[in-house]
């Protein structure tokens, strides 16, 4: 229980490892759904192309698109490339940093879904069976049957209960055929995705390295600033709520006291830090003005430093700032007289 303790709490160290952590749930997900799956070929020379490439790309989609609905990125990506121009200018190259980051993780799902596939066989030999060649394979010269016969007892490969061809072409043989050339195509599949991957984390921070570390840096600071900001409004809300109730029933006191039924009661002491929080913003309008404004013109990053005061004023108005001055070195000097 330790392990999975701290592997789910390095999982929620920061919004990457969270989401390297999703996709590789999703990858085992969809290795465990391909296992549980019950692959049932129709064995039917027009449909049989249309089910195996099926089962080969669609599932793989929707995974490619859940990973993206699980991520939490899409919707501040979104947000950031509409919202309008304001204060602060939107850098493509942090949005392209935002997407890429995201359609990488996404793409691990359907990666090992594919590559299990083709590993396994199924579906090419469900896809392809009515390309075998059986002039090489078989004995095509036995039964003078025609093209569209021939292709219905191909067609009937991947049914081994139902197949009626073994004078034709050997069942063992053409699936063995084809599931190699599967396995073959998945290995292929394997090492150029792995060698696309490696290329990709291993060569780009060679040639932009500084462009690299600026698309980072800004892209988790969208993240953070979007968190910090539901966290501000959530305490605003908590806040504006305590002083609402607050008054409520001081209202609902100083009532009871007229009608002479009980004596108010004191009012709490975190109602005044309560009311600190609001910073002025106290009614609906103000605060939907406010809402507003952060989306329409977010303010921009500069940050000024704030004004120090000193004995005589202000600081920094057009006078030096003083530095207090370096104390004296005071130098004995012992005289000995011989």
């Amino acid at each position: 229980m330790d392990k999975f303790r701290m592997i789910f709490q390095f999982f929620q160290s920061n919004q990457e490892s969270f989401m390297n952590g999703i996709c590789g749930i999703m990858a085992l997900a969809s290795t465990q759904m391909y296992s549980a799956f019950d692959f049932n070929c129709p064995c039917l020379p027009h449909y049989n192309l249309a089910y195996g490439l099926g089962i080969l790309l669609v599932p793989p989609f929707i995974l490619f698109l859940l990973g993206f609905v699980l991520n939490n990125n899409i919707s501040m990506l979104a947000e950031e490339w509409r919202r309008p121009q304001g204060q602060r200018g939107k850098d493509p190259a942090v949005l392209r940093y935002m997407f890429c980051s995201m359609a990488q993780r996404a793409m691990i799902a359907p990666v090992v879904w594919v590559s299990v596939t083709l590993l396994d066989g199924k579906c090419i030999t469900c896809a392809f069976c009515t390309l075998v060649p059986v002039e090489t394979l078989g004995n095509a010269s036995h039964p003078r049957l025609s093209q569209g016969e021939v292709q219905r007892v191909l067609a009937r490969i991947p049914c081994k209960e139902i197949y009626n061809g073994q004078q034709l072409i050997a069942n063992e043989v053409a699936v063995r055929y084809l599931r190699c050339i599967s396995q073959a195509l998945g290995w292929c599949f394997v090492l150029l995705m792995t060698t696309l991957a490696f290329l990709v984390r291993s060569l780009r921070p060679c040639f932009s390295q500084a462009a690299f570390l600026k698309s980072r840096y800004w892209s988790h600071y969208i993240d953070i600033e979007r968190k910090l900001f539901d966290e501000t409004c959530a305490e605003h809300a908590r806040s504006f709520a305590k002083v609402c109730i607050q008054q409520f029933f001081e209202g609902m006191s100083t009532d009871l006291v007229a009608a002479r039924c009980h004596l108010p009661r004191k009012a709490p002491a975190d109602a005044g830090e309560a009311a600190e929080k609001l910073l002025g913003i106290t009614d609906w309008g103000t605060m939907n003005m406010a809402l507003k404004s952060w989306h329409r013109c977010k303010p921009p990053l500069h940050l000024h430093p704030p004004a120090l005061s000193t004995g005589n004023g202000w600081a920094g108005e057009g006078q030096p700032p003083t530095h207090p001055s370096e104390p004296r070195r005071e130098t004995a000097a012992y005289y000995s007289w011989v």
